[in-house]
């Protein structure tokens, strides 16, 4: 899991290598990441490397010169090469290619990564991205197997849709993964090795997950709902699917895009919304991330209009069904985890509290409503369980919606 401290990196010097693939783009975000962590990043870029990703962006983001050369004549009369790879507390390959994964299981040194990556005296930690059949292949499983008998260590890949449309591992891990290994290996942790097709800390997992407002009619041209955008829930499931789960999204209306590799069923009511839940049982995880509305009314066949008294009209409301209560409170088939939200205004986490012991639920993931959360990119969320209280700082949707996967996979143990 990624660190909750947002300076769990300050003052380490990581030397970030940039392989030519697609997924170079990701190591932009990397850097980013790793500089929020108060992290000193030096980038090199292989010469494929440069040709998806202009050495221009990594030195606008690390603040530091952008290497590429291994016969830069100011840099080698420094022995450059042994300088970079030396001064670094950790060296990371990302993306790691097929074609840098087998020049550094034979030991090659012909330009500035390989000659550093065989220089250095420190462990590499490696992050592999290329097409699944490239993955899988002998030579590569060979060139990895030998990698990691030498002491480099793995994170990913991933499984997931490829650039090139096909859909399986080979996928480069999502920065915030990367940051979390790199944390692991800076304190001396068992990285996992590399998983092979179908894995992941989820995998063999069901997780239905809820997210986005309901809509309530009035009449045909009203109706009742509440502020929720749906970011929260869809991060949660697209976070869930890279963790290797089956994913099942019921989501109520919303003006985003389904995530991909989730099975996404799409409602309008409250009661709709408990039927696609009750049909997508069973499952092992439950994260009701919906704003549900409480209340309904009983829908008028047509446009209600102004009376000659002016007077508004009354709306009977009806209380809607319980959807995280429900699934918590299953006798048969209830989700080995279910996790609830609770967006408050004030008292959050008494309330939280409350409404952990009422709903029957194991998580309540609160958080303060009134704080500018429903439609921004940002959320500050407190994590309120029987073991006690886990609160983390403001962070973006994506990666509160990754940290909560993280805590979910250790809670359910590795093992379906």
């Amino acid at each position: 899991m990624v660190s909750s401290d947002p300076q769990s990196l300050s003052g380490k010097r990581i030397l970030l290598v940039v392989g030519g693939g697609v997924a170079a783009y990701k190591a932009l975000e990397l850097v980013r990441r790793l500089r929020e962590r108060g992290a000193f990043v030096r980038v090199v870029l292989t010469a494929a490397a440069a040709r998806f990703v202009t050495p221009l962006s990594f030195a606008s983001l690390s603040g530091e010169r952008v290497y590429e050369d291994l016969f830069s004549l100011t840099d080698e009369q420094e022995m450059g090469h042994i300088r970079l790879s030396r001064e670094a507390d950790l060296v990371v390959v990302a993306p790691a290619t097929a074609h840098l994964l087998a020049r550094m299981a034979q030991g090659l040194a012909d330009d500035l990564a390989t000659t550093l990556l065989l220089a250095t005296d420190k462990r590499a930690l490696l992050a592999p991205a290329m097409n699944l059949r490239m993955w899988l292949h002998p030579a590569t499983q060979r060139n990895v197997a030998t990698l990691r008998g030498d002491g480099a260590l793995f994170v990913g890949p991933d499984d997931g849709e490829m650039a090139c449309g096909e859909f399986g591992p080979g996928r480069m891990a999502e920065p915030l993964a990367i940051v979390a290994a790199i944390e692991a290996a800076l304190r001396g942790d068992t990285v996992l090795p590399p998983p092979v097709a179908g894995q992941g800390r989820l995998a063999g997992r069901h997780v239905l997950v809820t997210s986005g407002p309901t809509r309530e009619p009035i009449d045909p041209a009203r109706f009742l709902s509440n502020r929720s955008s749906g970011k929260q829930g869809h991060a949660i499931a697209a976070a869930a699917a890279q963790a290797g789960a089956r994913v099942t999204l019921v989501s109520g209306p919303v003006e985003i895009a389904d995530p991909k590799g989730v099975a996404t069923r799409h409602v309008e009511t409250a009661q709709q919304m408990l039927e696609a839940v009750e049909a997508a049982l069973p499952a092992d995880v439950f994260i009701g991330a919906a704003a549900v509305a409480d209340w309904r009314v009983e829908p008028s066949a047509d446009k209600i209009k102004k009376g000659a008294s002016r007077e508004p009209p009354t709306l009977v409301l009806r209380e809607n069904p319980d959807i995280l209560a429900s699934v918590a409170q299953r006798r048969e088939g209830r989700p080995a985890l279910v996790v609830g939200f609770a967006a408050e205004t004030r008292d959050v986490l008494l309330h939280a509290q409350e409404k952990l012991a009422r709903k029957g639920c194991d998580l309540i993931v609160a958080n303060d409503v009134g704080a500018g959360v429903f439609g921004a990119d940002s959320n500050e969320v407190h994590l309120v369980s029987r073991a006690g209280l886990a609160s983390w700082p403001r962070l973006d949707k994506t990666e509160v919606a990754a940290r909560l996967i993280a805590h979910i996979a250790d809670t359910l143990g590795e093992t379906p």
